[in-house]
């Protein structure tokens, strides 16, 4: 089945899914008074990294890095949960020591697991890929469920669905008029029609996004206001730092001489290719409403 087919049989199911579960979300924190924010998009956010997380591993194992999926995976959930545990849930904490506590968590571990052997080759390798998995995949993605419990769970899914507007408007541009490669080495599909057209894309999203916030129905709000033109500039920003995203799961995947994280997903890849774009682009919103005022 061609991939513009597969993608188009299976994409909406995945929205489908997603607009689903941001529902149940935010019914079960007004059923609980406000007080379990992120009960669905925790566990769910979690799954999503922890199948990530072994894609990485698997990176680091075809260039003969012998990395531990399940250890890339802790690592990752370690991460998780250290970004998503602010201060205001642990009163007298530091989210500073909370991040760093963690890091030392999965570098001991590491340094002990990859040494069982009692052989040194290899271990500073291994123990960095698993460190790489709990900042790219653990501490970046937990900016979401950071947005989720400062913000409504509609936020989240307007911040996840401009980023994957920039994605769609770049893959039709690209294919209609793309001429120009944007880097060939690297990604030879890009091109700079294509970024083009993705970022005009997530930028109209953007501003068309933050216009109708006010006009939502009332069991569906964003739970804050920004004019058309903060929507723009939220739209750019998430375009590019999306493209930036995918760029780095790129280079991991040129390097480790695959097209694709892997099959899991028709039309799509796997689970990395989905998630590339949202993880950078989280810290980016979390760092950008707070520079609006809305943090």
């Amino acid at each position: 089945m061609p991939v513009l087919r597969q993608r188009l049989i299976y994409g909406p199911i995945l929205i489908a899914a997603l607009i689903g579960a941001i529902w149940l979300d935010e019914w079960i924190q007004h059923a609980t008074n406000g007080r379990l924010p992120g009960a669905i998009l925790f566990p769910a956010l979690l799954t999503v990294g922890i199948l990530a997380s072994f894609e990485v591993a698997q990176f680091f194992n075809r260039r003969g890095v012998q990395v531990s999926g399940v250890l890339c995976a802790g690592a990752m959930a370690i991460g998780f949960f250290a970004s998503s545990l602010t201060p205001q849930d642990t009163p007298g904490l530091s989210g500073i020591a909370i991040v760093c506590t963690a890091s030392l968590i999965v570098l001991a571990s590491s340094l002990v697991y990859y040494a069982r052997h009692q052989i040194a080759t290899g271990v500073a390798s291994a123990t960095g890929a698993t460190l790489f998995t709990f900042v790219y995949i653990g501490l970046m993605g937990g900016f979401l469920i950071v947005l989720r419990k400062e913000h409504s769970a509609w936020l989240v899914l307007g911040i996840l669905l401009i980023t994957k507007a920039y994605d769609i408007g770049a893959y039709f541009t690209g294919r209609a008029i793309g001429r120009h490669k944007m880097i060939p080495w690297l990604s030879p599909g890009k091109t700079w029609e294509g970024l083009a057209g993705g970022l005009v894309t997530s930028t109209l999203v953007g501003a068309l996004a933050a216009e109708i916030t006010t006009q939502l129905p009332g069991p569906i709000t964003f739970g804050l206001e920004l004019s058309w033109w903060q929507g723009a500039i939220a739209g750019l920003v998430f375009g590019i730092v999306g493209q930036l995203g995918d760029l780095a799961a790129s280079l991991l995947k040129r390097d480790a001489g695959v097209k694709d994280s892997s099959s899991s997903l028709p039309g799509f890849g796997g689970v990395l290719d989905i998630v590339d774009s949202p993880i950078l682009v989280a810290p980016a919103a979390y760092w950008l409403l707070r520079a609006f005022g809305a943090g």
